[in-house]
């Protein structure tokens, strides 16, 4: 069986991966991660131009259905955008706009839908989702919570829809600065979405932990991409240090962890999608491998670039920050492998 994009999914790619290129390039995001790391931060790590772009293109409407003015689209092509993000440094709340979006198509009632989704899918509106912690209660670590105009936040055993989030978010700094983050202090439950339950909060767990993968092995496929690039020029005693035995094993042992992880998210985007049996298994080997080779390719992409690796100046710390950050959630790449033992060797006695 031979398992890729369609030719149209490549065109999506393809499209995606120009208009960043052409209007959003490192040297944008170079902006966007100092204002984030000063002493007083002047913006909200959301380049608006860019979003209205964004949604022109119909980047946030991927995932919501047309009969609510949306793609119509699935999670191989959100998994594309996601990637291409990755690749690109690029902030802003689309994850977590596409993923509030997902929760109220799964969870909401009609009319919660009708309400809320056109508005996900044009841009109007930016999206928060918040599965750590519970509301009441305080939320950390919500990306863009303080300028999102809707969260789904965890609520018990359930989700609840915050409206205008911002007014109860605390600003928390991290050492990524392509990403804003929030703690949410919610009062209350807010309006409870009526379809929410434990498996569909596993469901949504599923489809954020993939597009974290995606963006992870964007990371990595882009940091990988450069690090060659780069070996490729550098001389030492006149010869390209990419054509060094060390250098060269390594760099080709990094593409291969690299496409392998790539073609897990991508077989996981679609198990998710289809509904297939084997789905849960194919996250956590997606996100383990989209993890590892990210950090893997990262640090590698500083090893590699010699001395200016290690400096403010050079982008490698803009690639290495993000992985590390993105690693982390929806559970690590150590709790992903333990999550893949118990599926496929059922529980450990003591």
């Amino acid at each position: 069986m031979y398992f890729a994009l369609t030719d149209d999914q490549r065109e999506f790619d393809a499209a995606v991966r120009g208009y960043l290129a052409e209007r959003f390039d490192l040297a944008a995001v170079r902006g966007e991660f100092e204002d984030a790391v000063s002493a007083e931060p002047v913006g909200e790590g959301h380049p608006e131009a860019l979003w209205k772009a964004a949604a022109e293109q119909g980047w946030p409407a991927v995932l919501v259905p047309e009969d609510h003015e949306g793609l119509g689209l699935g999670m191989v092509e959100a998994q594309v955008i996601a990637r291409a993000l990755g690749a690109g440094m690029v902030p802003g709340p689309w994850r977590g706009t596409v993923l509030a979006g997902e929760a109220i198509r799964l969870a909401g009632s009609d009319e919660q839908q009708a309400d809320w989704l056109p508005r996900v899918a044009s841009g109007e509106v930016v999206g928060a989702l918040a599965l750590r912690g519970s509301a009441p209660g305080t939320i950390p670590g919500v990306e863009y919570g303080r300028i999102a105009g809707v969260a789904v936040v965890r609520s018990g055993v359930g989700l609840a829809l915050v409206e205008r989030p911002g007014s109860y978010a605390t600003p928390q700094r991290s050492y990524d600065g392509t990403t804003r983050l929030a703690s949410l202090s919610v009062p209350d439950a807010g309006a409870v979405l009526p379809r929410a339950s434990e498996a569909m909060i596993v469901e949504l767990t599923a489809r954020a932990t993939v597009l974290v993968a995606a963006d992870l092995v964007g990371i990595a496929r882009e940091s990988l991409s450069r690090t060659v690039a780069y070996d490729r020029e550098r001389l030492q005693f006149g010869v390209p240090v990419g054509s060094f035995q060390a250098i060269k094993h390594a760099l080709a042992d990094l593409h291969v962890g690299v496409t392998m992880a790539e073609h897990a998210v991508l077989y996981a985007a679609y198990a998710v999608e289809s509904g297939l049996a084997g789905r849960e298994l194919a996250v956590a080997v997606a996100k383990a491998k989209a993890g590892d080779a990210a950090l893997q390719s990262t640090a590698a992409m500083i090893q590699y670039h010699g001395g200016i690796g290690y400096t403010w100046e050079h982008e490698t710390h803009f690639f290495y920050k993000r992985a590390k950050r993105l690693a982390g959630q929806f559970g690590d790449s150590d709790a992903q492998r333990q999550k893949i033992a118990s599926l496929t060797l059922g529980p450990v006695s003591a």
